[in-house]
């Protein structure tokens, strides 16, 4: 559900700041992708002869998200969706290479990778377009805020595997 989710967040974005057309290129593009990856999972899924299960809540990405501002300026709240779609693309990149990397399934390793590296892309796509747009926030400033918020809410966790995804 993760990608469908990421594609949800994409067309979030489209709706609202249509105005800004490059940008929506682009997510329209990243939002195919994530759903055309999220084809690839259920079909993998289907391949191993398991069903996809129902949507979970996602404390690590609810956390996140409570963190973006509601207050400031249209512009503001734009970066700050940016920022948070950034730092779930950079979390899932990590994720699918750590995969990657310590799976005995070659079949899945090459698929994780693949996965990683567009997550690698999206998630320098959005900072990027944060940087862009910006017109009265230090992006870099607020990113390190997202930063020390997310060490905060990792360290809730501990070491459970259920820290996202």
């Amino acid at each position: 559900m993760v990608r469908a989710k990421a594609a949800s967040n994409a067309i979030s974005l489209i709706v609202r700041y249509p105005e800004y057309t490059d940008m929506v290129k682009v997510l329209c593009d990243i939002a195919r992708e994530e759903m055309e990856h999220f084809r690839m999972v259920v079909e993998k899924m289907e391949q191993r002869g398991w069903t996809l299960g129902f949507d979970r809540k996602d404390d690590y990405v609810n956390r996140i998200y409570q963190f973006q501002r509601k207050g400031g300026t249209r512009n503001q709240r734009m970066v700050d969706h940016l920022l948070f779609a950034a730092m779930i693309e950079a979390r899932s990149c990590e994720r699918f290479k750590v995969l990657s990397e310590n799976i005995k399934d070659n079949d899945l390793a090459a698929f994780y990778r693949e996965l990683m590296i567009s997550e690698a892309n999206h998630y320098t796509t959005f900072i990027n377009f944060a940087r862009q747009y910006a017109t009265d926030d230090d992006v870099e400033k607020r990113w390190e805020d997202y930063l020390e918020f997310e060490a905060e809410v990792i360290a809730q966790y501990g070491k459970k595997e259920t820290v996202h995804g």
